[in-house]
């Protein structure tokens, strides 16, 4: 058998890959991580991570998915820092290309994960996981009492917006139309909440505040000590072009979330989305010996805990898949 036959192999090194790759190498199926072109996931871009469990003081997200990766790493689990260009799941063993290397596995668990929709400015990037965020839940609550806005129009902009209200002291909705793709129900509810305000037919421009290394080391980790590196936006007037400036905390991009499903279009069951669609109760796709985990097949809840259960149940479903196959 060739080296680069593994018995499982895992596409995707965040919570749901690095947690399948525990129990899988903890059931000795020697498990092979394609760690892909972002390491660790979405919590790499993540400063602090305070809402998963055992963590009483918070952790930053490049420390959980490093201390993730070594346990894993520990059992016997095997990491590459390559990506998965192309795959032939039409028989067993499944082929899966990278560069011009073909690898082979007797199973595979996908843990590709989701990457949020973002505006595509530098400043963005700059900021991001300083001030801008992709996700209320996880960072909500770092911006107690201060002002945010939340860019977007549909049902996910609305419900970040109205959950954002709980900590913050004033949420802005923009939106570059009048129009909305949110359902009326979650757009009545935004607008009965005192505190949303909207702003319409405006895009940010640009986002404002001080460099994030700057801001580092005065202390600030997100918006830790009460210091924040954003400290406003530029948005101009998609009727007018006229620029104005708003002064902020923070900055939420709730303009959607696109599974990385690309290379399993055609082949593996999904959504309208892009989502890949398992088995009720299950990791299972709609071929056998592939497994999905985490946010790649969960557009509901998008949660590092979430992704890690996942993943979890991922390498116990192909472990007892294997077991039935006498592989």
């Amino acid at each position: 058998m060739s080296d680069n036959h593994k018995k499982v192999i895992i596409i995707g090194s965040g919570p749901a890959g690095f947690t399948a790759a525990i129990y899988a190498a903890r059931a000795n199926l020697n498990p092979f991580v394609f760690e892909g072109n972002q390491p660790g996931g979405q919590l790499t871009i993540t400063t602090e991570v305070e809402n998963y469990p055992g963590f009483e003081h918070g952790i930053m997200g490049p420390e959980l998915m490093d201390v993730m990766r070594k346990q894993a790493k520990r059992f016997g689990a095997e990491f590459e820092y390559k990506y998965i260009d192309k795959v032939d799941l039409s028989s067993r063993p499944f082929k899966l290309i990278s560069g011009k290397e073909t690898y082979t596995a007797d199973a595979v668990i996908v843990a590709t994960g989701a990457s949020a929709k973002l505006l595509g400015i530098p400043s963005e990037q700059e900021y991001m996981g300083f001030g801008v965020s992709a996700c209320a839940t996880c960072d909500g609550f770092f911006f107690k009492e201060q002002e945010v806005i939340v860019v977007g129009g549909g049902d996910s902009a609305m419900e970040e917006a109205n959950y954002l209200t709980k900590f913050a002291s004033k949420v802005t909705i923009v939106h570059r139309r009048e129009g909305f793709r949110a359902s009326q129900i979650m757009l009545d509810r935004a607008k009965k909440n005192p505190k949303i305000e909207f702003r319409l037919n405006e895009v940010v421009e640009e986002i404002l505040g001080k460099p994030a290394r700057q801001s580092w080391a005065e202390g600030a980790g997100g918006n830790e000590n009460g210091r924040k590196m954003v400290t406003g936006v530029r948005l101009r007037n998609v009727k007018t072009n006229n620029i104005t400036e708003m002064k902020i905390d923070g900055i939420f991009m709730a303009i959607g979330h696109k599974p990385n499903t690309e290379i399993f279009k055609g082949i593996l069951d999904m959504e309208e989305s892009g989502y890949l669609k398992v088995k009720t109760g299950s990791t299972y796709t709609n071929i056998d010996g592939i497994f999905a985990a985490g946010d790649v097949a969960d557009k509901t809840y998008r949660q590092a805990v979430t992704a890690a259960g996942m993943g979890c149940m991922a390498a116990i479903d192909a472990e007892r898949w294997l077991e039935a196959q006498a592989m």
